[in-house]
């Protein structure tokens, strides 16, 4: 190609490009998180909880939304979705013990998913 013109490239997959908008998303619902955890008066445990699910949720949407547009592999999307969702119900799940009084029984299962998707993502940076 000519030095003037611009190098066309594809598009990230819709996959690549939604895990990076709810990455996005999810970053900023941590500050707001953050943020009321800092300012409402919640109990010292319940600011503790929701903090922990800031810097969880803070730290993975980052992740997402860098690592996500330049996926082009589906198993890398795949694990990203995993981290996705391991993130959603380990800081969800804090989040919903404070905000409705659920459970957070499902919270070391969201834990689990994100270090096997961190695990997964590691190996399969290695193949690439």
């Amino acid at each position: 190609m000519s030095a003037n013109v611009p190098e066309l490239r594809a598009a990230a997959p819709l996959s690549a490009r939604l895990l990076a908008c709810a990455g996005g998303v999810l970053a900023a619902l941590a500050v707001a998180l953050s943020a009321y955890a800092a300012h409402a008066g919640a109990d010292p445990q319940a600011q503790v909880r929701l903090h922990t699910a800031a810097v969880f949720a803070f730290g993975h949407g980052i992740a997402l939304a860098a690592l996500a547009p330049p996926a082009r592999r589906a198993l890398t999307r795949w694990l990203l979705g995993a981290l996705l969702l391991g993130v959603a119900v380990f800081a969800g799940g804090l989040a919903a013990a404070h905000f409705f009084g659920a459970s957070t029984r499902l919270v070391p299962y969201g834990g689990s998913l994100m270090i096997f998707a961190w695990l997964g993502y590691a190996a399969d940076a290695v193949r690439r």
